[in-house]
């Protein structure tokens, strides 16, 4: 296609995960002259309390358009609205200024579909990636699918959840299976090895090496605390082992959860550790030399199965996503956990996740995206028509 103009395409970034995901197709994007790239910033990325994380998009050298603070000043319900409605507020302002010819989001936070209703009322276009799937135990599953609803052109990671944004009366013709995109990202991952990673952390590697990522469940009242202690309980009776804490996000109860993280690393320094934030590199270096993983995290459903290790994943936070055989379910009690654990670490189990297969592929997805970018009809597009099955 013969285009007289770059193409605007703006993407936006809110969380530490987010961008490690995007970042891959934010690089391919900038170095294409036939697209002319803008990146907004904003959430935790400009928290010093959830690691300020854009320091890692500047080690990128990433040019940033714009940087917008939404308050993140509260870790509660009200203030996840609070910073929702200064999010639609200011993203408005930003996205009217710079007139992308298209906006492309990533995933279902409330930062994501703050972007998605700001460029919906200014009539930009929108590409969705990660819709589909869904994420019972928290209120995330809402905001994706109000995501999809909003967007013109769908980027998902396997044809279930293709299937699924067509039963949401999206057109086929405008929904891609393209993997996941952290599969291309371990890929180009340029790894630290044993001795680096050693120089990074006081912590020695043990005989059992774990890295744990906890969230809360925002559709459980006021459990994920509960749920979280239970899990440091049933940690707390391994031996010979050293676990690698990464706190939890900004959703409301968060702060609770990375509270008793502290405490349990300040008690137990001979063992664990913590970092607000470990980024791309350091995490998926960290994971080839873990054991296991544990939490109730995306990634360890969608990334960790490459690393043919054990995932255990905790309640209902990702009930719904797809899961390879790699990843134990539990119940969040103690005795379940312990259950758990017991499995992942048997000989068997160890033995056999060897040879299951990742269900999000081999990757190639920032390849696929990016070359289906260049080739979208934007025009006529707004008006959207439902697809009836």
């Amino acid at each position: 296609m013969k285009r007289s103009e770059a193409r605007k395409i703006c993407f936006i970034t809110g969380t530490r995960a987010e961008y490690g995901l995007l970042s891959g197709l934010i690089k391919k994007v900038e170095k294409n002259k036939s697209f002319k790239l803008d990146l907004i910033v904003t959430g935790t990325h400009l928290s010093s309390e959830y690691g300020k994380t854009i320091d890692f998009i500047y080690k990128d050298k990433v040019k940033i358009s714009r940087k917008i603070d939404i308050s993140l000043n509260k870790n509660s319900r009200l203030g996840v609205s609070k910073s929702l409605s200064i999010a639609i507020e200011k993203i408005s302002r930003n996205l009217n200024n710079l007139k992308p010819d298209l906006l492309v989001l990533l995933g279902d936070r409330y930062e994501t579909f703050a972007a998605a209703v700001s460029a919906t009322i200014l009539n930009i276009p929108i590409a969705h990636i990660h819709g589909g799937e869904t994420t019972q135990g928290a209120f995330d599953e809402s905001f994706r699918h109000s995501i999809t609803k909003m967007s013109h052109f769908h980027f998902c990671s396997t044809n279930a959840y293709k299937k699924r944004i067509i039963q949401l009366g999206e057109n086929p013709k405008n929904v891609f299976c393209v993997g996941a995109l952290g599969i291309d990202n371990i890929s180009s991952n340029k790894y630290l090895n044993l001795k680096q990673l050693q120089r990074e952390f006081s912590l020695p590697f043990s005989k059992k090496n774990i890295f744990i990522t906890f969230h809360p469940v925002t559709l459980e009242k006021e459990s994920s605390l509960q749920q979280f202690k239970n899990l440091l309980r049933s940690l707390n009776k391994i031996d010979d082992v050293s676990l690698f804490f990464s706190k939890a996000n900004a959703d409301p109860g968060g702060k609770k959860i990375n509270n008793e993280i502290e405490k349990f690393v300040k008690k137990n320094p001979s063992k664990s550790t913590v970092r607000s934030s470990y980024g791309q590199n350091l995490y998926f270096s960290l994971l080839k030399y873990m054991d296991l993983v544990i939490g109730n995290s995306s990634s360890g459903l969608i990334e960790v199965p490459h690393f043919k290790i054990p995932t255990i994943n905790i309640g209902d936070r990702q009930l719904g996503r797809m899961m390879g055989k790699s990843v134990i379910n539990c119940p969040p009690t103690e005795d379940s956990i312990d259950d758990a654990l017991k499995k992942a670490f048997s000989k068997s189990f160890m033995k056999n996740v060897k040879k299951f297969k990742n269900p999000y592929g081999e990757g190639g997805a920032v390849e696929k995206i990016a070359n289906r970018i260049f080739l979208l009809d934007l025009n006529n597009i707004l008006k959207k028509t439902f697809y009836d099955l």
